[in-house]
């Protein structure tokens, strides 16, 4: 599969519920890496929400490949999470996967707890777990709504980070999935616009607050990318144009946002902390 597949946005498709199933998207998001290992995690503990497939996905087998073992969290989706666990134990990593809702605390508390009796620690934290619902008009959405994006979005990093800091020494690292639209904004997703935002501010904070001790905390904001939450959000007639808008006139796939993720994860990127990278096909943020 190449990314000429989607040059142009996608074929028309959508799924009932969200966030969405990879095993049913036409064409399937590339995940592979690119290139061979080269050990830049080797031993390190890493784990990442929402990973059982997308960007969460690709972010997973390149870790495995590069040397790290996996504790991955995911929602509900098993088919998908268990091809995630397969494709991270075939690079050579040991790998947990947990279900569950990371907007409840004891669902993280479990998965932290849970990670560190299995790999003995944690290295790396990557925050991917995510959720959107498209709605053109600010007065249809719900306050039950808006709650969900942000417990989602900011209240599952927020408590992801607190309970896997304690866990975490000089020389580790957070990096946060946020978003393009966290800059730009995006008239039809207004609550996933605001929770990315704060996401942002979230990152940078800590990055100010915890460069103390020594944890790196930075940021991956990509463009469009073709992973299952496009068709369980927008209807068919959105997602056949998704992406096309870019310079590049096409959606990225995982396997082009993951590398951001492993640079400022590993120690490539020893002298960031703050700082978000914007994998997004074109689009000119901050200048």
């Amino acid at each position: 599969m190449s990314r000429e597949d989607i040059q142009g946005g996608p074929p028309a498709q959508e799924q009932p519920v969200q966030p969405g199933h990879e095993s049913e998207m036409t064409p399937a998001p590339d995940y592979t890496p690119r290139f061979p290992g080269s050990g830049r995690l080797k031993g390190k503990r890493c784990l990442i929400t929402g990973a059982d497939s997308g960007i969460g996905r690709a972010v997973a087998v390149l870790f495995a490949r590069e040397g790290a073992d996996i504790a991955f969290a995911y929602l509900d989706e098993d088919e998908d999470a268990q091809e995630t666990q397969r494709l991270c134990e075939a690079e050579g990593a040991q790998v947990y996967a947990h279900k569950g809702d990371l907007g409840e605390e004891a669902t993280v508390l479990s998965f932290v707890q849970t990670a560190i009796d299995r790999l003995g620690g944690i290295d790396v934290l990557v925050n991917n777990a995510g959720e959107q619902h498209v709605e053109g008009d600010v007065e249809e959405i719900s306050a039950e709504q808006f709650d969900r994006t942000f417990k989602t979005n900011v209240r599952s990093y927020f408590l992801m980070i607190r309970h896997c800091l304690p866990h975490m020494d000089e020389g580790c690292a957070i990096v946060n999935t946020v978003s393009l639209v966290a800059y730009r904004g995006s008239p039809a997703l207004v609550d996933y616009s605001a929770s990315r935002a704060a996401t942002v501010g979230l990152t940078r904070a800590l990055a100010q607050q915890l460069a103390k001790r020594g944890v790196r905390v930075n940021g991956v904001a990509p463009g469009p990318v073709w992973t299952p939450l496009i068709p369980a959000s927008f209807p068919k007639d959105r997602v056949d144009e998704f992406g096309a808008s870019t310079k590049m006139g096409r959606p990225g796939m995982p396997n082009e946002i993951a590398p951001s993720h492993l640079f400022l994860a590993c120690e490539d990127g020893s002298f960031m902390t703050g700082q978000v990278l914007h994998p997004n096909g074109g689009a000119i943020v901050g200048g």
